[in-house]
């Protein structure tokens, strides 16, 4: 990274956000923006675009004179909006935030944001840094051709588009040789991975080919995955391949088909089940997230129990639950609704589901040795990403430990030095 100064950033949402956002602190750097405050925003909730509203108020009243730079998928989607908000200097687009001409430009009069939608080529920056963070992040993907009822993020992403596999190389290559031991791809779909590049490569394709290409990266994890488009060549790493990560966090969003019909999903919960009990079979050490919504509209009691036996049915560990969140413009926002404080009350139920499944899952674990990365001196997650508090001995921040479990509480393992 540049040694110039480095813009203050905040940043919301998801892993793409924040490996777009360490890419722009050093665009802006580099562009001479330091002074720069750069609010990435996400439009996945309404929660999320408040806390960004929010946050952007705050850094306005403690710093009146502030550059605020807004960006992100809620400000592609409103930019007039964002732009009207007090403080804010320039509202730039998606397509343009990851672009080094753009960071030069500041200083001029500001261009529309541009249309996402008619994108067909994915910004990609070379990021050697993660400030604060021992796990790096690449971006391999971007945008979604699919429409799920719920989601605004095609608007805010535009199409699939795939990072070149010779991209992809280049950039782990750099980040372990500064420093990084393990590395998580990141997309809005990626497992839409490659049909619009040469040859269509599959994900699996794209990680068996960057795996033998960076073979010094100790440790490969991957994001969101969709229960229906996990290919051979991924099943065939997910069984042989020691260095991706056993942990899978898979995009389920609901128990019910019915539900997933009305959400536009394109899987059932037959596919979700089948594919927990494969990658079981291949790897039986396995460990599984899941992405849950609660309070969809339509939905019945008896639909959110199919959730909630979801749990259960593929021996999911570590839950992200939403209660569901109308977005401006998605057909779900037009059908009848739940009313919100039902909507809490069961994200609530599944929260107290996953807490119980993650303490199951810790108690499993007790005696165990685990290789954990530290993020702090005294914590870290294992290979199957349970967070992991070193009880003892402090480490450094980046290093890989060998440490035994001695106990568990709420917030995860406890450890000591095997």
């Amino acid at each position: 990274m540049s040694s110039a100064e480095a813009p203050r950033l905040l940043s919301f949402g998801c892993r793409l956000n924040t490996y777009e956002s360490e890419a722009m602190r050093d665009l802006a750097s580099k562009a001479g923006q330091g002074n720069a405050i750069i609010v990435n925003t996400c439009a996945v909730t309404a929660e999320a675009e408040r806390q960004a509203r929010q946050a952007i108020r705050k850094v306005h009243r403690d710093n009146p004179g502030a550059r605020i730079i807004v960006t992100g998928c809620a400000a592609q989607i409103a930019p007039d909006k964002w732009a009207a908000l007090p403080g804010v200097e320039r509202v730039i687009g998606n397509a343009e935030k990851l672009k080094p001409e753009t960071w030069a430009a500041l200083d001029a009069p500001p261009a529309p944001v541009s249309d996402i939608m008619a994108a067909r080529e994915t910004s990609a920056h070379l990021v050697t840094e993660f400030a604060g963070r021992a796990r790096a992040f690449v971006q391999v993907q971007q945008g979604c051709d699919h429409r799920c009822t719920f989601c605004v993020i095609p608007f805010g992403r535009g199409p699939s588009r795939s990072v070149p596999i010779g991209a992809v190389v280049e950039q782990l290559r750099a980040l372990v040789a500064a420093g990084y031991r393990e590395a998580v791809l990141t997309g809005v779909d990626v497992t839409s991975y490659g049909p619009d590049l040469p040859g269509s490569p599959t994900l699996g394709q794209m990680i068996r080919r960057v795996l033998a290409l960076v073979p010094e990266l100790p440790r490969l994890r991957l994001s969101s995955l969709d229960p229906v488009e996990v290919d051979e060549d991924l099943w065939r790493l997910i069984a042989e391949e020691p260095r991706l990560m056993p942990h899978l966090h898979l995009s389920l969003q609901h128990g019910s088909d019915l539900i997933l019909k009305r959400m536009k999903r394109r899987h059932l919960r037959v596919d979700a089940i089948a594919l927990a009990e494969k990658a079981r079979r291949l790897r039986p050490d396995i460990v599984f997230g899941a992405d849950l919504i609660a309070g969809f509209p339509t939905e019945t009691e008896a639909q959110f129990q199919e959730s909630l036996d979801l749990v259960r049915d593929c021996d999911l560990s570590f839950l992200h639950v939403f209660p569901y969140s109308e977005r401006p413009g998605t057909p779900a926002a037009r059908m009848p609704q739940i009313p919100v404080p039902e909507r809490r009350a069961r994200a609530a139920r599944l929260r107290e589901a996953g807490a119980a499944a993650a303490a199951r899952y810790f108690a499993a674990r007790l005696g165990q040795e685990e290789q954990v990365l530290l993020e702090h001196p005294d914590r870290g997650h294992t290979e199957y990403f349970a967070p992991l508090r070193l009880l003892g001995s402090a480490g450094q921040p980046g290093e890989i430990r060998r440490l035994r479990v001695t106990g568990a509480d709420a917030d995860g393992l406890l450890a000591e030095a095997a």
